[in-house]
This record gives C-alpha cells, structure tokens and sequence, in this order.
C-alpha cells in the first residue's frame, strides 16, 4: 500500500508533470540524473568502463553498484512519505538520483567522477528552479510597504508568508498558498507576501531567519491590527523551528481559515451597506422630430 499511493498520485498528476518536465530545468536535471546510467549502457562507450561483475560485462551494473542505486531508492521513499507536492516528489528524486551519480561516477573513474561534480556545482549556481506564475490574490510587501499594509485597517486579518526564492520548501509551498488565496481572499481576510532573502532587516524584525540551518522558510505569521497571532512553524528557545507539515488541511486547521473567512465577509458586506452602489441614471431617449412636428401641428 505504500507503494500504490506514490504511484497513484504520480499517475493523478501526471499531466501536470509533463508540463513540468517539458521545463528547461527539469529536462536538464532528468539529463544529469541519468547520466550514469546512459554511461553504462551506451554502447561504444560501456565497453572501455571497467567492472567487478565475474563475467566482465562491462554494459550491466555490478554488484555494488546494484546496491547504492537500491539504498537510493529506499532513501526516496523515505523522503517521499513527507513531500505534499508532485514537485517535492520530483525534487526529491532529483536530488538523491545527482547524489548517487557522484557515488557511482567516483567509483568508477576519478576523474569522471571530478567532471560530474564539476557540472553539478556549475548548473546549482546558474540554473534555478522555475517560480509559480499561477493565478493568486497575494499582495508582495517590501520594508517600506509591510508595517504601513498591515496597520491601515485594525479590522483586517492578513496571513503574511516569510519566504526566500533561492529555499526549494518555499517553491514546493508556492502553488499551496495560491490556492488557499483564491479560496479565502476577502475584504476582511488578505494574504501577502515578504522576500527575507532580499529584506535582510525584516527577517530580524519579525523574528524569522533565513537561514538554511533553521529551517524556518517558509513561515507563515497571521496578523490583526498590526499585531502577531500566531505562526507556524513555532519557534523553540534555541531557535530552531519545531517541525511542521505545510499542507493545506493543516494550514485551514491551524489558521481556522473557515471561521476567519466567514467573520471576514461580513466587513465586506458592512462596507456594502454603508457605502450603497450608486443607481445609473436612466438615459431619456429623445422624441423623434418627426412626431414633435405632428404635436406642434395638431396644437
């Protein structure tokens, strides 16, 4: 059953990965995560590579090689159970498939091994993964906009996510919080957005580090009146974030998105009523001059 569920789900969404896949990154990455086995199975070029298999089949794995690609596989799994996106499945496999490629290209031949995590290094530091461009009700703050945003209105409740674009959770939780905008945004209920990555002063104003090892991005803060309610994930006295699961049940759960977007309607509906549509004024068509004539002449 374990296996079934991944499986299923990867088949659900599988026209949304073909979209992905068709991607410049991804194809690039699906290339690198490969490579080695398009090495040892090509033919013309697996014949030169060396092997420990007893019958010196140079195009088939070895024994040891069996086994590292069977590690990575249980390592996938593992990291799978908690991905709550196709993305992060994907990622996840992405990443662990480079890992083993070093393993194996090292193993193999030094220097092949050397050129792998060469063009590695070059393509984390060139290539980024592509950002959600759906559609989305989520106001981006900057450090001059945030503070004046959220105290304009004491009646409204915004739900402000932290976020770095360089952090893959803050990718993988992009199409998420679209989500959630479009079904909850209201008058009385927004939702923004704050870059710490680039706004280095407001990660330490509102107590949320960018950094990789806290593992605090995303965050996501919910305010009313200007004032901090609550966030997740929470923070322990050392500074670490108490470990959380970004999915949308627990997030409507957590936030009681239900109740706050019920509350929140009725201010849309009260600024209705106090500011009523004003009624468009008729427009009077003008008699014809042929009939004003006929009056005139009948007077």
């Amino acid at each position: 059953m374990a296996l079934l569920t991944p499986l299923f789900a990867f088949l659900y969404h599988l026209p949304q990965v073909y979209k992905w896949l068709l991607k410049p990154y991804y194809v690039a990455s699906l290339f690198m995560s490969v490579a080695f086995l398009m090495v040892r199975k090509t033919p013309g070029i697996c014949e030169h590579l060396s092997t420990q298999r007893e019958d010196g089949n140079s195009c088939d794995f070895d024994w040891r090689e069996v086994e590292i690609l069977m590690f990575l596989s249980a390592i996938v799994m593992m990291k799978n159970r908690r991905a709550i996106t196709v993305e992060q499945h994907v990622g996840n496999i992405i990443l662990f498939s480079k890992v083993a490629n070093v393993i194996l290209f090292f193993r193999l031949d030094i220097r092949m091994g050397l050129l792998y995590l060469t063009l590695c290094i070059v393509f984390l530091m060139t290539c980024k993964p592509p950002l959600y461009m759906g559609p989305e009700y989520i106001k981006y703050f900057s450090d001059k906009t945030i503070d004046e945003e959220l105290e304009r209105d004491g009646r409204v409740t915004w739900i402000v996510e932290f976020f770095a674009n360089w952090s893959p959770e803050c990718q993988s939780f992009a199409s998420i919080y679209a989500d959630l905008s479009l079904k909850y945004n209201c008058a009385g209920l927004k939702f923004g957005k704050l870059d710490v990555g680039r706004y280095g002063e407001m990660s330490k104003k509102y107590k949320v580090s960018a950094s990789p090892l806290s593992k605090q991005l995303p965050s996501l803060v919910l305010f009313q009146g200007g004032k901090e309610i609550m966030r997740r994930p929470q923070v322990d006295k050392k500074g670490r974030a108490v470990s959380w699961s970004f999915t949308e049940e627990n997030i409507i759960r957590e936030f009681n998105l239900n109740e706050l977007y019920q509350r929140s309607k009725k201010l849309s509906k009260g600024r209705a009523e106090r500011f009523p549509p004003v009624p468009e004024e008729e427009e009077v068509e003008p008699e014809p001059k042929g009939e004003e004539s006929e009056t005139k002449k009948d007077k």
